[in-house]
């Protein structure tokens, strides 16, 4: 071997230390049979060892000019790793001119053969083992049995006025930049990350970590980021810098805008998971208030592909210990297992593959609507929301799915009706005037009636009336200033113009009350140009009570001193009751 190829390489084998050590350091690629990164980090590498054994038996030509056969440009394109496609091109057309030209006597090199493998074993061996046009079945069947269900109230019973959210993760971030703007020690320090919408002892909260905003506030404070910010999602007048948990400082040590060991990633992989697939860092606190992070664990059942949530890896933000469980161990304050983009691709694939790879017609196909919502139903289960559409479909369902955030179950109510843009849409066509914005609807049981509730906000963010819209008629839209109002307003809207629910009735979701009261005060007013009134009554002390004219004649003649008969659905904590039912026991 000559001095020329000594020099070359030993520069090959310096770029390849220096490109593995990058790659394993920043890329960090997992060592396991389905996980083709860490061979394909060694392609580029065989590459330029069978350049190298035929360089001195071909002439090259334009095409040496080319790729350049200095050993820095060789380092480089190992260390950038983003044009191995061009080597591997050059790999094939020195191929065939060997072949056409017959300069090669010689029986092929090691290399030729590694790097054939290795190119079989991350291109080839996956598109079989993986692809879609030979286990469309496999993919279809990986969100697992989606149930047909009936009866909504079973699974998401009718909600109370204090339970609905009217904040929404891009208001909460704003509410929460304003919280750590009155800080400026802590606003020139720390930046919010990601908020993530929790159950924390029953009432729902936007939490969102406090993280490093760049390499030297990180070097500066290497003990962590001081604590992380709470956002009521019912109350946007509660937030909350939470610095302290129990009389100890809150620090969050471990995390993604974090470098070298204290990398959140990296400190996973380094702790024993190097050889298991995990992704989705959520932040989420225990009922304590102590924070951690919650990391998938998935394994592909597909091949290569495939994706499926098997557990979690809970992580102490401060301590940074670390502790696995399986789905049904994990313990019950974590809101969610399953990832949104796991979710979303399994549902697509089930409706994608409904009869097979091939259904070029898409007969049959579904997919879901934009955009995901976290809701809660029955004993505070946590389940994904999404509208089904037909394929090619613009504001139409075929129904909604709810999927169980831990394992997954999935419950398909087949009712038809508008997508939460068709309802976003809706409800600003109703003050287009004021031009407020809607909020990203989230679906609620109204008195068995699945409804989108939204907050409309104005230009500056701030939230100036609510919405709610009919999910089976989005033309069936109410708005009121508060949202006591506006529940009661639309409640009475569609029982008055027989809107069903999805599966049980609304007499059978909530009680109906009859009430003898004594009326103390009444007035009449006109909204929409509909007549309705407004009465309070001895007998229940700060409640206002509304009724629609169409409900009784008897309304417009009824006086303070008069008893009168209430029918209406039981309500918890609201303010506001609107009646089904008026009957003046003063009138023959």
């Amino acid at each position: 071997m000559n001095k020329k190829n000594i020099i070359f390489i030993s520069g090959l084998l310096l770029g390849l230390v220096i490109y593995l050590t990058i790659a394993f350091y920043l890329v960090l690629p997992t060592i396991h049979i389905r996980y083709t990164g860490f061979l394909k980090i060694l392609i580029p590498f065989f590459i330029c060892l069978y350049f190298l054994e035929i360089r001195d038996r071909i002439k090259w030509g334009k095409l040496r000019v080319f790729i350049g056969f200095s050993p820095f440009i060789i380092i480089l394109l190992l260390i950038l790793t983003a044009l191995p496609f061009l080597l591997l091109i050059g790999v094939m057309i020195t191929f065939l001119v060997e072949r056409k030209k017959g300069l090669l006597e010689e029986r092929p090199g090691l290399s030729r053969f590694i790097l054939l493998g290795l190119i079989v074993y991350t291109s080839i061996v996956p598109f079989f083992a993986s692809s879609p046009l030979t286990h469309s079945s496999d993919y279809r069947d990986l969100i697992g049995e989606v149930q047909i269900a009936e009866d909504l109230n079973a699974l998401y019973p009718p909600v109370s006025g204090n339970s609905i959210r009217i904040v929404d993760q891009e208001m909460a971030l704003r509410l929460g930049e304003k919280t750590l703007g009155a800080d400026p020690s802590i606003g020139s320090q720390a930046q919010l990350g990601d908020f993530n919408i929790q159950s924390v002892n029953g009432k729902l909260y936007w939490v969102a970590p406090l993280l490093h905003s760049g390499f030297f506030k990180w070097y500066e404070n290497r003990v962590g980021t001081t604590g992380y910010v709470m956002v009521s999602a019912t109350d946007d007048s509660d937030v909350t810098l939470v610095q302290e948990n129990s009389g100890t400082p809150v620090r969050i040590k471990y995390q993604p805008e974090a470098l070298f060991a204290e990398d959140l990633s990296r400190h996973i992989y380094r702790n024993g998971f190097r050889t298991k697939g995990y992704e989705d860092f959520s932040f989420e606190i225990n009922d304590e208030g102590k924070p951690y992070w919650v990391v998938t664990l998935f394994e592909k059942k597909i091949g290569f592909r495939g994706k499926d949530s098997t557990g979690v890896v809970i992580v102490d933000c401060s301590s940074g210990e670390l502790q696995s469980y399986s789905l049904d161990e994990t313990p019950p304050w974590v809101d969610r297992i399953q990832p949104e983009s796991f979710i979303v691709k399994q549902l697509d694939d089930w409706g994608k593959y409904v009869h097979g790879a091939f259904n070029f017609s898409d007969k049959d196909k579904l997919t879901t609507t934009e955009g995901l919502s976290l809701v809660y139903g029955k004993d505070g289960r946590s389940f994904w929301n999404t509208g089904l559409t037909s394929v090619g479909a613009d504001e139409g369902t075929v129904g909604f799915v709810l999927v169980d955030t831990r394992s997954k179950e999935a419950f398909w109510y087949r009712q038809a009706g508008a997508t939460e843009n068709a309802a976003r849409q809706s409800a600003e066509g109703k003050v287009q005037e004021k031009r407020y914005k809607a909020t990203q609807p989230v679906m609620y049981n109204l008195s068995g009636t699945p409804t989108y509730l939204m907050s409309l906000t104005d230009a500056g963010g701030l939230v100036k009336m609510y919405a709610a819209v009919s999910v089976s008629d989005y033309t069936t839209v109410e708005v009121a200033e508060s949202l006591a109002e506006l529940l009661a307003v639309y409640q009475g809207e569609i029982y008055a113009s027989g809107a069903s629910g999805t599966g049980a009735s609304r007499e059978s979701a909530q009680t109906w009350l009859t009430r003898e009261a004594v009326v103390k005060r009444i007035a009449s007013e006109v909204e929409g140009g509909n007549s309705s009134y407004s009465m309070t009554v001895d007998e229940m002390p700060g409640i206002l009570i509304k009724a629609r004219s169409r409900i009784s004649r008897e309304l417009v003649l009824t006086r303070p001193g008069d008893r009168v008969e209430l029918h209406y659905l039981e309500e918890e904590n609201l303010e506001l009751i609107d009646l089904r039912g008026f009957d003046n026991l003063e009138l023959p």
